[in-house]
Order: C-alpha cells, then structure tokens, then sequence
C-alpha cells in the first residue's frame, strides 16, 4: 500500500542496508521467501520498513549468527512450536569445542605446576607438550582470512550468503555505492571477496574459464544443505557422497565459477 514518507518513522530500503550489513539484494531476496516483508511502500513505490519490519531483521540477524540456516531462521520466527533452547544449546556445543584445547592446556599446566610443588623434578615431556599447545594457541599468526575473487562483488555476496548459507558480514562501497570490499563468515573462518585487479594479476574464474583452487566448508548436515541450496537454484557438481578419506560432501560452483565443496565427517 502506498504510504506517505513523512507520516510515520519509515526508512527506505538502502539506509537499512547501511545500518544492518545486509545489501538491498539479500532484502529483496527475504522478501522473494517470505523471510522479511517491508512495512509499506510510497508512492513511488519504495520499499519502507517501520518498527515491524525492523524488529524481524533484528532478529534475523541474531539467528543467523547462531548458524541457522535461512530455513530454520524462517521457523524460528513462525513457528511457536520452535524451541530457541535447541538453537541455543547447537551454540553452546560449538562454544565448548573451541575452549577444549585451552581447557587441555589447563589441565597439563595445573598437573606440572603440583609436580614441581611436591619438590619433583619438571617433566621435559610435559613441557613440551605445553609449548606445543601454547604455540597452537598463541601463535603469532592469529587468524587465517581466505580471499576469492570476484567480477561482482555484490552478486557474489548474495549468492553466498543466500544459496549457500554463509554468515554476511562487512560490505564496504566506494562513494558511487559500488561494493569494493566483502565479509563472510563460515563456521571459525573469515572469507573476504576482492574484486579483479590487473595490477596484481586478480581474476575471476569466469573471466579465465578455470578455477585454480577451491574452498571446503564444514556443515553441520550436508544432505540438508545440499536439499536447500539445490533448491535456490545451486550449481551442483555432484550430490552428497561418503568419500573414502572419511568425509560426506557435496560440490556445487558459484556463478562465476568458484568451486564449493560443503562436507561433514563420518561418523
């Protein structure tokens, strides 16, 4: 319905961009699924969100950075039977994992530290397995950050982030509002999207007809993945397998050719 800009507190569709991290694309594309609808349009037929719509983003964004999928986001929001203890408790599992090795390395200092204060002589071993652990853990590279590159940036962060599944994250634009800088994250790692230079020799694959790498992502259940983003139109190069070196996958391409594989371990 059109709706007069100035008689209620509305923002138009790029200021929410702005202030969410989500690009107009990803907006229209949860409002193509049902996901988030505007809360009025203008005359001239702008997309205007109002304190309902809002509200949904806000809590959109909060799920998503709980690893649910679009399709979970979409029942936790509709669904009164869903349980936000389930989701909550997925999180804590994955908060646990990531302390356990710091928890290790406790339990080996604690045990060390009541050797030496019983007068006993320090175990070499022992410190070597702390050293070890305290240079995984403290290492001087702190974080790995994985760079594809892309024709359109802001295409490719959609699609990732809609078909795929992968977390938004940061998107810069230059002062023509061209996207010149993209963040995703999956799982514990950060991809940054960088867009083609021939000053460095940066191409897309499908500007060079071939890709010259690939990137694996954990997921939680691969056959449900594969399910969702076959359904949103992924390329698929072929469907979930148990591979031989312990690994269930499925490999799709992006539209301008990078190659996805999505894999969970047997068990």
């Amino acid at each position: 319905m059109p709706h007069d800009d100035t008689s209620a507190p509305l923002v138009r569709i790029g200021d929410v961009a702005a202030a969410s991290g989500l690009s107009v694309r990803t907006l229209h594309h949860y409002e193509d699924i049902g996901l988030i609808e505007p809360d009025a349009r203008s005359d001239a037929g702008h997309r205007l969100y109002g304190p309902t719509a809002m509200a949904r983003i806000y809590r959109v964004q909060l799920l998503r950075r709980l690893g649910l999928s679009l399709d979970d986001v979409a029942r936790a929001l509709d669904d009164p039977a869903w349980d936000l203890t389930h989701a909550l408790a997925h999180h804590r599992d994955a908060l646990d994992r990531s302390l356990g090795a710091t928890a290790r390395l406790r339990s080996q200092v604690d045990a060390l530290l009541a050797s030496l204060e019983r007068g006993d002589t320090a175990d070499v071993d022992a410190l070597i397995s702390i050293l070890e652990d305290m240079t995984m853990l403290d290492s001087l590279v702190r974080q790995r950050i994985s760079i594809l590159v892309y024709a359109d940036l802001e295409a490719a962060f959609d699609e990732l982030t809609g078909v795929f599944g992968l977390l938004p994250g940061e998107l810069t634009r230059d002062d023509d509002g061209t996207v010149v800088h993209a963040e995703l994250h999956a799982g514990d790692g950060v991809i940054w999207l960088h867009h083609e230079t021939d000053e460095f020799g940066l191409a897309s694959p499908q500007s060079v007809g071939a890709a010259t790498g690939s990137m694996a992502v954990m997921v939680a259940d691969v056959d449900e993945h594969h399910r969702r983003a076959a359904a949103l139109g992924a390329d698929v190069v072929y469907p979930p397998v148990d591979q031989p070196y312990g690994y269930r996958e499925y490999s799709a391409r992006d539209s301008e050719g990078q190659l996805w594989s999505f894999m969970a371990p047997l068990t």
